[in-house]
């Protein structure tokens, strides 16, 4: 099968970015030049360039043409599953509590509702071969066929909590993460009686109008977890 002309376009300009011949800053050919050298319309070497553009690659300049892009390399992707991480997996999990709560002024701020607004509160720990690696807490706002029974909470990721009243490819995440050290509750759960800091790993799911739909606190053993990151905004 016969790859389309604007690929080859995009193949043949990453491909010098790629090995440096073009640098960041540098312009690339014309439209005119990429349309005699590969013998496309203008149309098909445009939707080339878009393709290069939302990829990261090149940037343009009204009226001075296209240019390469400088990568940011500050970007990173996080691989984040609160079941599984690259030295770990949880391979039970114990319900502690399900509750309906009225939310306090922390939740009113982070999941903009009122203080009336009824939250379904969620607690578990998380076991690996018989040991506590994770105290577990979540927050869902409450809507009518949201699941409550326990045997469905148990088990089920953030997601899958939400999934019968929002589509899962609807759900948009937001993730923050930092260190702390635990208080006497976490030490209690989690088994520690040293000085163990936790990795603290805070979700928060907003629905496709970017309303929030609940928020959650994962508490990991520090010598549980282990998030790995990549530069990946080219594709």
């Amino acid at each position: 099968m016969a790859i389309p002309v604007y690929t080859r376009i995009v193949e043949s300009i990453k491909e010098k970015i790629n090995s440096g011949v073009l640098k960041p800053g540098d312009a690339i050919d014309s439209e005119n030049t990429l349309c005699k050298e590969f013998g496309a319309s203008r149309m098909t070497v445009r939707k080339g360039l878009a393709i290069l553009a939302r990829d990261g690659y090149i940037y343009s300049i009204p009226g001075k043409g296209n240019f390469v892009k400088a990568p940011d390399l500050t970007k990173y992707i996080i691989y984040y599953d609160e079941m599984r991480n690259s030295i770990n997996i949880v391979d039970k999990s114990q319900l502690l509590e399900v509750n309906i709560i009225m939310p306090d002024d922390k939740l009113v701020d982070k999941l903009q509702v009122t203080k009336r607004k009824n939250l379904i509160l969620i607690k578990r720990l998380f076991f690996t071969e018989g040991n506590p690696v994770a105290y577990d807490i979540k927050y869902l706002i409450y809507q009518r066929g949201m699941p409550i029974l326990e045997e469905e909470l148990q088990d089920a990721t953030f997601s899958e909590m939400l999934s019968k009243t929002t589509p899962v490819f609807a759900l948009k995440k937001e993730i923050t993460i930092y260190a702390q050290m635990p208080d006497e509750e976490m030490k209690y759960y989690l088994n520690i009686y040293d000085e163990l800091p936790l990795l603290v790993v805070e979700q928060k799911l907003f629905d496709r109008e970017n309303k929030p739909m609940g928020l959650g606190i994962t508490y990991y053993r520090g010598d549980s977890i282990k998030l790995q990151g990549t530069n990946q905004e080219r594709e």
